[in-house]
């Protein structure tokens, strides 16, 4: 068994989080070895996996990812968390199943979802939705609307919820590709694909890669980031091939990779720009190796998508595009920053604004 008794404070845990996440020096491989890497980039907000490859990867072209996902080497599906998500399609074919209990317990654990569907055999919803979808790509108004002439008497919203937490369903492009709008429509992912979902996904196996971008974490950091629980038996049979140590602050267990990078707690952080919901701040159950509870509370406030940014490795302030008086990027820190970290974000914000195509920045 490899077992460390080390402890690790939150500085150690920020800078093992930010090496995994190559936020402390930008790399070059290609976008979509980056998004098998995070275990899919956070995707709700149709555009934010492209700032999300910005801050991590040298040189970005926006059009490769775009180009994944018009050739379906990428996908825009619900997984982890039953949130949507950037992931390869190969990933897609796994991560889905293997989530699928998240998206089964939300709507039907709950009564009112119960008398809504009253009368109806789900499978019978899921069979005819996905004959729809597979015929063509709709929104999720016209699928309820097609469902209601098949189950008249329910609402239509119901209807295309209850495919839509069933199936594996996939966002089609034009949605989400740099530079173009479009609505959400869906297809299933194995019509996309033309491959089959993973029978046997291995839970074991995403755990690792978890670990490999994530940790240091616990088992409740895990369950955190994609949805699932009862995940401590994983890592108990994982255990003799991981490194174990304790947090400094809360006294956790916590579970790495033994060869995963671990830098100096002292390593400097540059100045980096998250996109909304990234998995950066959202994939731990102890968020405090990147913010603080003062942070906590002003991004929920002021930044319903989370669209924050680092100093020194900590959330320090949102951002966001505006156009008063022409586009410009607003950079609005929690605090008032020392005159070089300041000048470190101003630099930062123009590299940002210029990949948005936006001449102006404005701090405060």
């Amino acid at each position: 068994m490899l077992t460390v008794t080390q402890t690790l404070g939150p500085r150690a845990l920020n800078r093992a989080l930010l090496a995994r996440q190559h936020l402390l020096a930008r790399t070059r491989m290609p976008a979509l070895r980056m998004v098998e890497h995070l275990v899919g980039l956070q995707g709700q907000i149709p555009l934010a996996p492209y700032v999300g490859l910005w801050t991590r990867l040298a040189d970005f072209d926006p059009e490769e990812l775009a180009g994944a996902l018009t050739d379906r080497s990428a996908v825009r599906i619900a997984a982890m968390r039953s949130t949507v998500f950037l992931l390869s399609a190969r990933d897609a074919l796994t991560l889905r199943p293997l989530t699928q209990p998240v998206s089964e317990r939300g709507p039907y654990g709950k009564g009112v979802w119960q008398k809504a569907l009253a009368g109806l055999e789900r499978a019978d919803v899921a069979a005819r939705g996905r004959e729809l979808l597979e015929e063509r790509p709709l929104t999720n108004t016209e699928l309820g609307a097609a469902l209601a002439e098949r189950f008249p008497g329910y609402d239509p919203a119901t209807l295309a919820l209850t495919v839509r937490n069933i199936l594996p369903l996939v966002q089609v492009p034009p949605r989400g590709l740099w530079g173009r709008a479009g609505q959400a429509r869906s297809t299933t992912l194995e019509h996309w694909t033309g491959a089959p979902l993973d029978p046997r996904p291995d839970v074991d196996a995403v755990v690792l890669r978890y670990l490999a971008a994530f940790g240091p974490a616990s088992a409740a950091d895990v369950q955190e980031w994609c949805g699932l629980t009862r995940l401590g038996p994983v890592l108990e049979r994982l255990r003799p091939g991981l490194a174990v140590f304790r947090d400094a602050v809360g006294g956790r267990e916590l579970f790495d990779l033994p060869e995963a990078p671990r830098p100096d707690p002292e390593t400097p952080a540059p100045v980096r720009f998250l996109p909304d919901y990234d998995n950066l701040l959202l994939g731990h159950a102890d968020r405090g190796r990147v913010m603080d509870e003062r942070a906590r509370a002003l991004i929920s406030e002021r930044e319903a998508g989370m669209r924050g940014f680092l100093v020194d490795g900590m959330l320090a302030g949102t951002w966001r595009l505006e156009r008063p008086g022409g586009p410009l990027l607003r950079v609005i820190p929690f605090a008032p920053l020392a005159a070089d970290a300041r000048e470190e974000l101003l630099a930062e914000a123009e590299r940002l604004a210029a990949f948005h195509g936006v001449a102006k920045v404005r701090v405060g």
